[in-house]
């Protein structure tokens, strides 16, 4: 309750005179992927909303029907927390255009690995989901179809393993509580990891890659992806022709006793210090990285369009009444001249206010 409340109190500071909220959107915030960060309201850890009459419980806290709220929800303090995204709403006359890329993470890492299967199932606009559970478990998956109970397998998998995760990932992730039985989660890791034989491929690739960067101090590539290590920093090129930098890299030696990149940075304890990484990290920071260029790329050919936040992979534009949702979707979807063959996908809906849809 009281991180809901300090959000409204957020905007109350941050409102202009004219009732509009400003300098929300810091860039290069996020850690080194250069993603941007929030500011003020912090627009990149809202509460998502889940009730089923949104409409109506906005309308009466606007009201200040505050008896209301409380005999129509049980929860107060929750339901003020789903309305948080609800308090940003377009100018009069004009409507908000929520438009984000579907499963961005997923294709890139298809991509950058030549995951081919995946790239097929992104090709005919197939669930992702299902498409991972039908490869895994080698049986035909459909949602709400047959063996549509395997989808959240695939779900889970996808979201936890892509970066390296194994057992204690699949946990973080809710594996436990979505039903899954502990001793099945090794069996799914080794299932996924099976499935997509080139994405394990590309974590050690750009491990070795990185390594022989600092070790040898000379320029190598892999999977279109530049290492060098120069004037005390390492450097990962991307695609897009951006570089990643990490300060002052040696090789040390992980917690397993193996070989690794160390770097300075700040830690966990939001000190600088020296940290690790290895290759499915390095490529979690390069895909993250990539999706954010593509984000980039998109915002400037969506210009002309009034965007007002950009949270994550998702543009949120003010529009009039006459601008056309599909016509954003598909200029949103428009892949870079950098990334040939990376398949994108824009959705979107249409909204008076500001909500998860």
């Amino acid at each position: 309750a009281k991180s809901s409340v300090r959000k409204y109190q957020a905007m109350e500071t941050a409102v202009c005179a004219d009732g509009r909220a400003r300098g929300m959107f810091q860039f290069y915030g996020a850690s080194r992927t250069g993603r941007w960060a929030g500011r003020l309201i912090q627009m990149q850890n809202l509460p998502q909303n889940h009730l089923p009459d949104l409409e109506q419980a906005r309308t009466l806290v606007r009201r200040g029907d505050y008896d209301g709220v409380e005999i129509l929800y049980e929860d107060v303090p929750d339901t003020l927390s789903q309305l948080i995204r609800t308090a940003f709403v377009p100018r009069a006359g004009a409507k908000f255009i929520v438009a984000d890329f579907s499963a961005i993470e997923a294709r890139v890492i298809a991509w950058l690995a030549g995951e081919q299967w995946r790239q097929a199932v992104f090709a005919k606009g197939g669930d992702i989901y299902c498409a991972s559970a039908s490869q895994m478990f080698k049986v035909p998956v459909e949602k709400h179809g047959v063996n549509g109970h395997l989808r959240q397998k695939g779900k889970i998998a996808e979201l936890a393993l892509g970066y390296g995760g194994s057992v204690g990932a699949l946990k973080a992730m809710g594996a436990l509580d979505m039903g899954l039985a502990e001793d099945e989660l090794p069996l799914l890791v080794d299932a996924w990891r099976q499935s997509n034989p080139n994405i394990v491929k590309l974590w050690w690739d750009v491990d070795r890659a990185a390594i022989e960067a600092v070790r040898n101090k000379h320029a190598n590539s892999t999977h279109g992806i530049v290492f060098s290590c120069r004037s005390g920093m390492l450097f990962v090129t991307l695609p897009s022709g951006r570089r990643l930098a990490y300060v002052k890299p040696r090789i040390g030696q992980n917690r397993f006793g193996g070989q690794c990149v160390t770097y300075e940075g700040v830690g966990g304890t939001k000190k600088w210090e020296r940290l690790d990484s290895y290759g499915p990290k390095f490529v979690e920071n390069i895909v993250q990285a990539t999706a954010r260029d593509i984000l980039c790329y998109a915002m400037r050919t969506l210009r002309r369009c009034a965007i007002v936040m950009h949270i994550h992979d998702e543009v949120v534009i003010e529009a009039e009444p006459g601008m056309s949702l599909q016509a954003v979707c598909e200029q949103m979807g428009r892949t870079p001249p950098w990334a040939k063959g990376l398949l994108l996908r824009a959705d979107g809906y249409e909204t008076d206010f500001y909500k998860k849809d």
